[in-house]
């Protein structure tokens, strides 16, 4: 199982906060480092110095980092117009080296678009307007240099575009889909993506959406096994109890309950929960990171939980 950061900056968080934990988790040993891309602080902290930009962020990672990926997990299809997007992040991915995965999604925070002026059509529209982003990104993305992009959609069309620029990796970056939900999101992984994230996901329902993202690979002729399956679940590492407590609290969460639904306690209890879902079938695990001041936290994780998951 390869493992990778997850940060969540809206919740508090300086660009000087995040390329410390990028670099922490480069040294750490982490295979990438990964931001929630949100405008808005959920819950009872005051979130300052306020939101930044995810591909803005990444842009000034790609150039003060080495070999990790990059990328967002996941950028909402509502804040981005798909021809901007798609030169964002070929912009980034240059930037980097070639080293971005791109998650996209439909989007949820309805709070967060009424403060910042977006539109936040029902779920169903959400869904078209993904639908049709990964449709025109990814067309953009495949156009052949020297070639134009044409498309007509409900929302954005294409005139003669040059579809450019073009990302570092050829064709694209890998494309990051996640979702529980029974038939559009499980045509659109296996339509797009090269890696299906299931974000805090229960054990017992991460093989059923597994399968469901088989099924749609195998009805359109696509291998399964070209998908690699993620997770992500928040992380709360002690070497005791009173390490583990002083961690929970200190991102507001109890001890208990971050042992259910999270992976929470001494090195030998995560490791035991990481094996259960790399035998549900996850292949890779994007750990959430919560307190971004504790860089010990991220180095323990490195030192403690890299190598052993690799042998999963």
């Amino acid at each position: 199982m390869e493992l990778r950061i997850f940060t969540e900056p809206q919740q508090g968080a300086s660009y000087e906060d995040l390329l410390a934990v990028a670099q922490a988790t480069e040294t750490a040993g982490f295979a990438g480092f990964f931001r929630s891309d949100h405008y808005l602080k959920m819950g009872d902290v005051d979130g300052l110095p306020g939101p930044s930009h995810a591909w803005v962020t990444l842009a000034g990672l790609a150039r003060e980092t080495d070999h990790i990926r990059l990328g967002t997990l996941v950028s909402p299809v509502t804040f981005y117009s798909p021809g901007p997007l798609a030169i964002t992040v070929a912009q980034v991915d240059a930037m980097s080296g070639g080293r971005v995965d791109f998650g996209i999604g439909a989007g949820w925070f309805e709070a967060e678009h009424r403060a910042y002026g977006l539109d936040f059509p029902a779920l169903g529209g959400r869904f078209d307007l993904l639908e049709e982003t990964l449709e025109q990104v990814h067309g953009l993305w495949n156009t052949p240099e020297g070639q134009t992009f044409n498309h007509e959609g409900q929302f954005h069309s294409f005139v003669d575009s040059p579809a450019l620029p073009k990302p570092a990796q050829r064709p694209h970056p890998p494309i990051i889909i996640g979702g529980r939900g029974a038939s559009r999101t499980p045509k659109l992984a296996a339509t797009y993506a090269a890696d299906f994230n299931l974000a805090f996901t229960p054990l017992d329902d991460v093989a059923s959406a597994i399968e469901r993202v088989e099924k749609a690979c195998l009805d359109m002729g696509r291998d399964p096994d070209e998908i690699v399956r993620s997770a992500a679940l928040a992380l709360c590492l002690g070497t005791n109890e009173a390490e583990i407590n002083r961690r929970a609290a200190a991102i507001g969460r109890q001890t208990d309950e971050l042992r259910t639904t999270a992976l929470a306690g001494t090195p030998d209890e995560i490791l035991t929960k990481m094996k259960r879902y790399a035998d549900a079938g996850i292949q890779r695990m994007y750990l959430q990171v919560l307190d971004l001041e504790d860089l010990n936290h991220i180095h323990m994780a490195g030192a403690d939980l890299v190598g052993p998951a690799a042998e999963f």
